[in-house]
């Protein structure tokens, strides 16, 4: 994880050093050396990702010019990657950012217990009809689920109680699903369960500076895009407990004339999804040194 954007370029270097320095320990000798199972805790996952994506970021800037107020319409991120949009855009500066992200996989690692919770991936099934499926699964139930993620046309994750999701799943593939399949996660996110969580983080948000971005950032709950910081701090609380509209949120973009999504980070399924959502939209991903040489070539 950016490891090799590290060694090749002092400002991915720079990221890495503020990251661990907030953190008040190497979170990246986790990130590169393991153990797995360390890195897998959402509370050294977050701050990971994010670590990595602003390693691209700061990079592009450096080495092709990357100018967001010239370059970009908007800013956007799934689930904690809002957070790292936002620093990309100037709102939160990264010591901040890790330390939110932090407090943001404890508080949700916290929230449920152990196996109380769950989450699961919907396949081949249209998205309104799986939401149905979680609502049906909940009455029947008396147990919370919803959906948690509209990431694509038939791409649907479910979350809430055990209980909730299982017969969620089970109504889905009767009503036609080619997959309903667990997902191997800590915790039930963006569920009514993650409740305790937001409270933690409201509180945690609640004095924290944040900056008009220097682009407006498409928000997770909402699908279009908000600038004030008031706001922005109000959706980031919501989003703990509510749906990733990733879908909309690419469909939205393009509406507002977007043509092109570069993702900057470890890892590619942004890139994936958006040919899921549209194939007209040109998408990127900007994960290593041979990947920032390759746009730098290019040009942006």
């Amino acid at each position: 994880m950016g490891k090799d954007l590290a060694d090749t370029f002092p400002q991915a270097k720079a990221v890495f050093d503020e990251v661990d320095e907030a953190l008040g320990e190497k979170l990246t000798s986790i990130m590169w050396d393991g153990p797995e199972e360390d890195l897998t805790l959402t509370m050294n996952t977050q701050p990971a990702l994010m670590a990595v994506s602003l390693a691209v970021f700061r990079v592009l800037q450096a080495e092709a010019g990357l100018d967001l107020a010239k370059h970009a319409k908007f800013v956007a991120g799934h689930s904690l990657g809002e957070y790292s949009a936002l620093c990309a855009a100037g709102s939160l500066d990264i010591t901040t950012t890790a330390k939110l992200l932090r407090l943001r996989g404890e508080a949700m690692q916290r929230a449920v217990p152990a196996g109380k919770g769950a989450m699961a991936a919907t396949l081949g099934l249209a998205n309104d009809k799986v939401a149905e499926a979680a609502d049906a699964a909940a009455k029947e139930t008396g147990e919370p689920v919803g959906v948690a993620n509209d990431n694509a046309n038939g791409q649907v994750v479910i979350s809430g109680s055990k209980a909730g999701v299982d017969r969620a799943c089970e109504l889905a593939k009767e009503a036609g699903a080619k997959r309903a399949m667990p997902l191997a996660v800590s915790a039930p996110f963006h569920s009514a369960l993650m409740q305790p969580a937001a409270d933690e983080m409201a509180e945690a948000l609640k004095d924290v500076a944040i900056a008009a971005p220097t682009v407006p950032v498409v928000a997770n709950v909402r699908a279009v895009a908000v600038s004030d910081p008031e706001l922005i701090r109000t959706l980031l609380v919501e989003q703990v407990t509510g749906k990733v509209r990733w879908l909309e949120s690419v469909v939205y973009m393009r509406d507002q004339g977007v043509e092109e999504l570069v993702e900057c980070g470890s890892g590619k399924v942004l890139t994936g999804l958006t040919k899921w959502i549209d194939k007209s939209i040109k998408g990127q991903t900007i994960n290593s040194a041979d990947a920032v040489r390759a746009l730098v070539e290019a040009g942006l």
